[in-house]
């Protein structure tokens, strides 16, 4: 049965989707761990990696998808995988990518940390070269590098593809998932003549059938309230409500209160009409919520205080939506416990999405069962 696993990394992302046929396809890469640290409960993320292509007789990923070049979302990428266009980043033992999914923005932005520049030449590379890689929003700007670059836009444009598509190299019918791309959207990208990383994320809804049940897992990247009001509206006047519900729903920028509206709150953030639309009534009973971030500071503490994600008023609204409806509200720094956070995995199956439950390492596993939505 396919699943997917969100790996303890602090306020960063990494998870993977593993598909009843075997495929593949991993969201982001932040190995943030310090081993010189005995305090830092964040997991040895390359070594995880590794154990499970080990047992998989795997070296390869079928995809590899960077949502946007934050370090957070790429820290210890060029220690871990085969770079095709650099021959210094390739053998011993190195982790490939059969295809990069990207935002166009990791293609025409102008970049300064100098690993984003590695991801961005690979990127570019394989969009050159014509395989390997999957572009997602076909803006101006990308047009513009295009041509730039002598690319003809017809060889190149099945490698592209745009907000309100789904991907075409994965079917509900082959691989039990379809993935719905919700951003980034090209009109947006070409609005701003300094590309913001967050507005241009990539975000996507993967759309599971198993044994003739759907279940819709929201794949939600660093974006802000307005940006996710866009997507409501637009989604909404195309009449595809139906691709906002959810089941399970990985929060966006790691429970920061600006993915829900302006203004953080005393107690609680109150989100925007469309964001408190897309959580309140588009999830379903049982509904899974996922924080990808550090433990949920207390009132009146450091991190509380500090004011980065993530925060206290948006976890407690996030709460009561997965409360309202007899769900769950998961950290994963703090899962199965804040002293040992541990891989979280969701299994999904013909009965749901099924939160697996380790009440210590070594115990027996448990599920949570939450019935599907009918196919």
């Amino acid at each position: 049965m396919p699943k997917i696993t969100f790996f303890p990394v602090g306020n960063a992302d990494t998870f993977r989707i593993d598909l009843a046929g075997g495929e593949t396809v991993l969201f982001d890469y932040a190995a943030r761990r310090d081993p010189d640290d005995k305090a830092d409960k964040r997991i040895d993320l390359p070594a995880e990696l590794r154990k499970d292509l080990k047992a998989a007789q795997r070296d390869y990923y079928d995809v590899t998808a960077f949502t946007h070049l934050d370090q957070d979302h790429y820290d210890g990428t060029t220690d871990f995988f085969w770079f095709e266009h650099d021959k210094s980043l390739q053998g011993g033992g190195r982790i490939k990518m059969a295809e990069m999914w990207v935002p166009a923005a990791v293609i025409t932005e102008k970049l300064k940390e100098e690993e984003s520049k590695v991801i961005q030449k690979e990127a570019r590379h394989r969009l050159k070269q014509g395989e390997g890689i999957l572009v997602f929003s076909r803006p101006d700007s990308l047009k513009e590098w295009l041509e730039d670059n002598d690319i003809e836009f017809d060889d190149v444009k099945h490698l592209l593809i745009d907000a309100g598509r789904t991907v075409s190299t994965f079917t509900q019918a082959k691989h039990g998932v379809e993935f719905w791309v919700h951003s980034p959207h090209a009109h947006r990208q070409n609005e701003d003549e300094v590309v913001i990383r967050n507005d241009h994320a990539l975000v996507v809804l993967a759309a599971f059938k198993v044994g003739g049940a759907e279940t819709n897992v929201q794949l939600f990247s660093d974006i802000k309230h307005g940006i996710i009001a866009d997507i409501v509206d637009v989604t909404r006047a195309h009449g595809n409500e139906h691709r906002l519900e959810w089941d399970v729903f990985k929060l966006p920028h790691h429970c920061s209160y600006l993915s829900l509206g302006p203004d953080k709150g005393e107690e609680v953030t109150e989100p925007v009409e469309n964001v408190a639309w897309l959580h309140e009534t588009q999830g379903r009973d049982g509904g899974i919520m996922i924080s990808t971030s550090k433990p949920i500071p207390a009132m009146g503490s450091d991190e509380d205080e500090a004011g980065q994600p993530p925060h206290r008023q948006a976890a407690k609204y996030y709460r009561g939506v997965a409360s309202d409806k007899g769900g769950e509200f998961v950290v994963t720094m703090e899962h199965p416990k804040e002293s040992d956070p541990k891989p979280l995995v969701i299994e999904i199956t013909k009965d749901g999405a099924e939160v697996v439950k380790r009440a210590a390492v070594g115990a027996a596993a448990a599920t949570a069962v939450y019935a599907p939505r009918a196919g």
